[in-house]
């Protein structure tokens, strides 16, 4: 009798493999920063031949996309629900430094795909779409604050200083939880803003 040997990768819809190549992008960025983001890297961790990044994302540097966004995603979702409906301040300001979005991992992640923005077009365009959904909700939620304390604001300019400060604190939350705790994070956060636009539920 002939024995044959088993096949080298198993056989995955399209959606599934697509999604353990994201998957494996996102373990080599946390193990090892950009520099471990290689075809080699993600092939061997995901147990995908070369060819199905291509296949799936165009590029290796459609596949960071793809990985940005999923990085994203997670804390889109609570920031920018599908249904249009946004959040309050305090619940942007709770997500930002909640337990599911703290990990040395998501650091790593985070730090690498900071730094390949800059240089890499595919990856600010992501940026740019993600960034602007996240912007938006921030207003809407800055907007429906000010309204309800009877304030006229800036909303865009106030949602761009936002963000900006909760990133400052992430990641300096991150650097060095031990100086700046989550907790006092928000609270520096809420005494930033409430002079501009009342008080902020601490809830």
């Amino acid at each position: 009798m002939t024995s044959t040997s088993p096949p080298r990768f198993r056989r995955y819809t399209p959606d599934v493999r697509a999604a353990m190549l994201i998957e494996a992008g996102l373990a080599c960025l946390a193990r090892g920063g950009i520099q471990a983001f290689t075809v080699d890297n993600i092939c061997r961790e995901a147990d995908a031949s070369r060819g199905l990044i291509t296949h799936h994302f165009g590029s290796k540097d459609g596949l960071l996309a793809a990985v940005y966004a999923a990085a994203y995603r997670p804390f889109l979702s609570e920031v920018a629900p599908d249904d249009g409906s946004g959040p309050d301040l305090s619940h942007l300001i709770n997500v930002a430094f909640s337990d599911a979005l703290f990990s040395r991992e998501n650091l790593n992640i985070w730090l690498a795909l900071w730094s390949e923005i800059a240089v890499n077009d595919a990856l600010r365009a992501e940026h740019r779409k993600l960034y602007a959904l996240y912007k938006s909700s921030v207003m809407t939620a800055i907007e429906r604050q000010a309204i309800s304390q009877k304030k006229s604001v800036d909303t865009e300019s106030l949602a761009i200083s936002f963000i900006a400060l909760i990133d400052g604190y992430w990641l300096e939350q991150h650097i060095d939880p031990v100086g700046l705790s989550p907790e006092r994070a928000k609270a520096a956060c809420r005494t930033m803003f409430e002079p501009i636009l009342g008080s902020l539920s601490c809830a």
